[in-house]
């Protein structure tokens, strides 16, 4: 059934006279469903061979079709020439964002007339990046590599999407995800907008029975919030079977808070508009694996351009093997993480993401980073603590902690647990102050730097 549906997509594709850039990879793919075999299945030793025949097709396609790629290879001394071993790729010079933003057409590889949609992310400072994609690259590649030990979705599921429909990827494409890969119904809530107010959408999955939630933490927490205010108890009145959160970054405390709220499994999704799905948590929740299908992930030294071996520390640079309107070829992504080799009970051999933040969210405490994540896991298991909190930094020496006032608990008896246990955690002074922490439908920001 899904061979003859990715069969359709490609005629669907073909149709409208657009070619197929990677047709040399299509076979891969029918060859393993053909077998009944999905990526998430293959050995290591499978995988390898796929990503330098994929990089190879993504080279010569960039070459052949983008100026800015071509002097950007020519200006590193670097003749195109195909890969003889994926090594090969740390000789290709990294793509910075900053070379990109506010420009929508220096890494298009595909004629203007083939874009079918495009995206722009959604951060706060800057230009932003333009993500133009064609069809292809929405109908036939973004589905090619599956992934059911990660996603087990099925036709059977009642999908609700509460994620930004507008300018930014994840609404969309979540959307195309449960609906052409799974065969499931899709409730496209969006992510509090006018015509979607949460009391609206927790009717909506009430009314539908829906089984999964892909969603922010953020917004996981407002739903939550907001159930309670119109006497809805979601564990039994909606009872997801899964929650796959993506979008912003939270620890594993506050994850098991809303597996509690929520009665379910909670699962991380990786991903960006710029590159797509990067990595997914398989049950066992101990990091992403990298959705090597769709990429090939490198750790690099945050100020350098050497690679990283495994379990080292470094910024996450991702090339992307399936798009052919805007390839990204070593996108340097900003994210802090580190990899290691699966061994991972779910029997998934893709590699292994464990990701630390964003590089200008890490905190510098007593001349060492730490990822904010870190310190909200110790937050989230203090007795009393709510979710909506704001770490403030305004030095190296002390680290204010804004929280709201738990009915239950004294303001100075939660004030001096906090403080205590924090200092006595990483030996800095925490100052908590108490007052009502706005809530927004956007990206949360927890950590506020001030000079």
């Amino acid at each position: 059934m899904e061979l003859q549906a990715n069969k359709y997509q490609r005629k669907m594709v073909v149709d409208i006279n657009e070619e197929l850039t990677y047709e040399a990879l299509l076979p891969f793919f029918d060859e393993l469903e053909a077998k009944g075999l999905s990526f998430d299945a293959l050995s290591k030793e499978k995988i390898e061979p796929y990503h330098l025949e994929a990089i190879n097709q993504l080279l010569e396609h960039a070459f052949t079709h983008n100026q800015y790629y071509q002097e950007s290879f020519v200006n590193s001394g670097i003749p195109f020439e195909r890969l003889k071993t994926l090594d090969d790729l740390s000789k290709l010079p990294f793509l910075e964002k900053d070379a990109i933003r506010g420009d929508k057409s220096k890494l298009l590889c595909v004629d203007p007339k083939q874009i079918g949609q495009v995206h722009v992310t959604s951060g706060t400072t800057g230009k932003p990046i333009y993500t133009s994609f064609t069809l292809a690259d929405q109908y036939v590649y973004e589905l090619l590599p599956k992934y059911p030990t990660l996603f087990p979705e099925t036709e059977q599921d009642i999908a609700a999407v509460a994620l930004p429909y507008e300018f930014a990827l994840p609404g969309l494409g979540f959307q195309r995800l449960f609906q052409f890969s799974f065969g499931a119904t899709v409730l496209s809530l969006g992510k509090g907008g006018y015509m979607a107010p949460m009391d609206k959408s927790l009717e909506l999955m009430k009314e539908f029975g829906a089984t999964i939630l892909a969603t922010t933490p953020s917004y996981a927490a407002l739903l939550a919030d907001e159930s309670q205010n119109l006497g809805i108890d979601i564990r039994k009145e909606i009872g997801l079977k899964r929650m796959i959160l993506t979008g912003e970054g939270c620890s594993h405390e506050f994850r098991n808070r809303l597996e509690e709220l929520w009665g379910c499994e909670v699962s991380f999704f990786y991903g960006s508009t710029e590159c797509g799905v990067i990595g997914i948590e398989c049950k066992e929740h101990s990091g992403y694996h990298i959705a090597e299908g769709h990429v090939k992930v490198e750790i690099v030294e945050v100020d350098g351009d050497r690679v990283l071996d495994y379990g080292e520390i470094g910024e996450l640079v991702v090339t992307t093997l399936l798009r052919e309107g805007m390839p990204m070829i070593r996108y340097r992504t900003g994210d802090i993480g580190y990899l290691k080799k699966s061994e991972c009970s779910c029997g998934c051999q893709m590699d292994v993401l464990q990701l630390r933040g964003r590089l200008e969210s890490q905190l510098k405490i007593n001349g060492e980073l730490y990822s904010p994540f870190l310190l909200e896991n110790f937050l989230m298991k203090i007795d009393g603590v709510g979710l909506w909190y704001h770490f403030i930094i305004e030095g190296n020496q002390t680290i204010t902690i804004e929280l709201e006032s738990n009915p239950f608990i004294k303001d100075e008896v939660l004030k001096g647990r906090v403080e205590s246990e924090m200092k006595d955690l990483f030996s800095i002074d925490f100052n908590v102050e108490f007052k009502e922490i706005p809530k927004t439908y956007g990206k949360a920001n927890r950590v506020i730097f001030r000079k």
